[in-house]
């Protein structure tokens, strides 16, 4: 099987290493759906800094529109969108991708995503609601879940040589969600075997209970797998066979169309 485009990050000398850039977007980094507003203290402590380094961030970030503050609290302002949306502008397929989603999710009537393998994590780049689940496990573009114990993780470490396979497993901190989820990197090993062998995959409530998700690859026009394509099914008593007769063909035909709409 091709491999993923995914690149580790390069390795570079230690007098090219911006500190001053890695510590901005920690800054930034710091802010979250649960902490959308904090102190100049809260970011302090999340971050590490001491409060005077904070301090010259977040004002040097406020000069440049990317943070504001009233009175004591500092937030986001909409101009941090920007960072996100350079990564998916630079992907020339993720409309596609979303409109291919929506219609999709439309189709099934259940939620589908469009997931990057980052690291140990996916990252959505497409995502759509459906209407009866509109809000999924809060669920959206940008949205980060731990690759190993969602269906379009797996499919993409599959797509892994053995030995990348190998190394990305030894390399990943395995934690148990629920008590469905593997733990063990023998068991793991074996379900990407069958991954490989299927070309599907189906994890069954590893995440959350009552959440079960089947993936597919999206393969570019020369084979490789470049991103996954899942479903999320919130049916307690569902069969993995009906799961398969009901869902992957449609899943299927909607990864072969956003393949369709990769550049050569």
């Amino acid at each position: 099987m091709p491999k993923p485009t995914t690149r580790k990050p390069a390795t570079r000398p230690r007098f090219a290493f911006v500190q001053s850039l890695e510590r901005g977007l920690a800054v930034i980094k710091s802010f979250d759906e649960a902490h959308p507003e904090q102190t100049l203290a809260d970011v302090a402590k999340a971050t590490g800094l001491d409060r005077a380094a904070a301090r010259r961030f977040l004002l040097t970030l406020e000069s440049l529109g990317y943070v504001e503050h009233g009175g004591k609290l500092f937030r986001l302002r909409p101009q941090t969108l920007q960072l996100g949306y350079a990564y998916l502008s630079s992907l020339p397929w993720w409309r596609s991708a979303q409109r291919i989603s929506e219609h999709l999710t439309g189709r099934i009537g259940i939620s589908s995503a469009v997931g990057v393998l980052d690291r140990h994590d996916v990252v959505y780049v497409a995502y759509a609601s459906a209407r009866r689940f509109p809000l999924l496990l809060n669920r959206s573009v940008g949205t980060h879940l731990p690759a190993i114990t969602s269906a379009v993780g797996r499919v993409m470490v599959a797509a892994l040589s053995k030995e990348e396979e190998r190394a990305w497993l030894a390399s990943v901190t395995l934690e148990r969600y629920t008590p469905l989820t593997r733990t063990s990197r023998t068991e793991i090993g074996r379900a990407l075997d069958e991954v490989r062998k299927s070309g599907f995959s189906i994890v069954d409530q590893e995440l959350e209970i009552g959440l079960r998700s089947v993936g597919v690859p999206i393969r570019n026009k020369g084979g490789a797998v470049v991103a996954g394509l899942s479903a999320s099914i919130m049916e307690p008593q569902i069969s993995r066979e009906a799961i398969i007769e009901r869902y992957l063909k449609p899943l299927q035909e909607a990864a072969d169309e956003i393949t369709a709409t990769l550049p050569d």
